[in-house]
């Protein structure tokens, strides 16, 4: 083989090797935007267009209407009790969630026998299907023969109607997902905490600093942008609530007679698939909910990139 032909060869092959490095990334990268496009952003765009529309499932399109949906929102007031019952259950819920995981987390940290079972275990509720978790809970907070006025009984408690009264309601279902949802936050929170150097709690302790005040001044600083994370992660998934109140109420849609414990979701699915004649009104609230979704990612981005400077600096 002449030289000019060996020179050749290696010019093609580095041709090769460049256009490799440069394309192949995005070759590995493609699948989940291809997904993601099908499955994430069609839809959302199409729900916005359905949204401007009046729709049913079974007429079809009625034609154009604009924003009248949207204007018809802000005199719903099943809607606007919807969204006060979503935030709502999410104080009620995601709150003491994050401070029990916060807790649980740092006891998971310390040196003890079966450590690693434990930490095995308290994710056993996050796997478990969440239709039997609102089966069980749903049994547990029965009015008449559950388990939960058992105990109420024993201590010389009257019974409580868990579905006919807001606090109760928002009691039970609060509980059904701080069950399911702690250990899995507690993880989470247990990966960030072993991540911190064990140099600095050697020192406060020299200092004299008690574990408690180490825990408050060295611990929850350093993982605060993993709590920002979980914080907006539990903000969507309490405004998406849906299959806890709905198994908690046997599959029922209105969340109580007054509309205790009926989320957002729970509304929307019920103008739009239960009644049927409400797909476009139904899309103006799906929207109208991811537009508050992202407001609220947009703060939790906000804010973790003020600390993460913070702390940089």
């Amino acid at each position: 083989m002449t030289t000019a032909g060996i020179s050749t060869g290696r010019g093609s092959k580095f041709k090769l090797t460049k256009l490799d490095m440069k394309y192949s990334p995005y070759l590995y990268i493609a699948p989940f935007f291809i997904l993601f496009g099908a499955f994430g952003l069609f839809p959302l765009i199409y729900t916005g267009y359905v949204s401007t529309r009046k729709w049913t499932l079974v007429g079809g399109d009625k034609g154009f209407v604009g924003l009248d949906n949207y204007t018809e929102l802000f005199g719903d007031e099943k809607f606007w009790n919807a969204m006060f019952v979503t935030f709502g259950l999410f104080l009620v819920g995601t709150i003491p969630q994050l401070l029990l995981a916060l807790l649980l987390a740092s006891w998971l940290n310390k040196k003890m026998k079966f450590r690693t079972a434990l930490r095995m275990g308290i994710l056993l509720p996050n796997i478990t299907s969440v239709a039997a978790v609102g089966i069980v809970f749903g049994f547990i907070f029965a009015d008449r023969f559950g388990l939960a006025n058992w105990g109420l009984d024993l201590i010389g408690i009257d019974p409580v109607s868990w579905r006919q009264h807001r606090w109760s309601s928002w009691l039970a279902i609060s509980t059904m997902v701080n069950w399911r949802w702690i250990g899995y936050n507690a993880l989470i929170y247990l990966a960030a905490m072993q991540a911190i150097p064990k140099d600095l709690y050697e020192s406060a302790s020299i200092d004299g600093a008690s574990p408690t005040r180490q825990f408050w001044r060295i611990t929850v600083p350093l993982i605060q942008p993993t709590i920002l994370f979980t914080v907006i992660i539990s903000t969507i998934g309490g405004m998406q609530l849906f299959t806890e109140p709905l198994m908690f109420n046997y599959g029922q849609l209105n969340g109580g007679s007054l509309g205790e414990f009926q989320t957002i979701s729970m509304y929307i699915y019920q103008q739009t698939f239960e009644l049927g004649t409400r797909y476009g009104y139904g899309a103006a609230m799906s929207w109208t909910l991811f537009i508050l979704i992202m407001l609220f990612a947009g703060i939790n981005f906000a804010m973790v990139r003020r600390s993460v400077k913070g702390s940089t600096t």
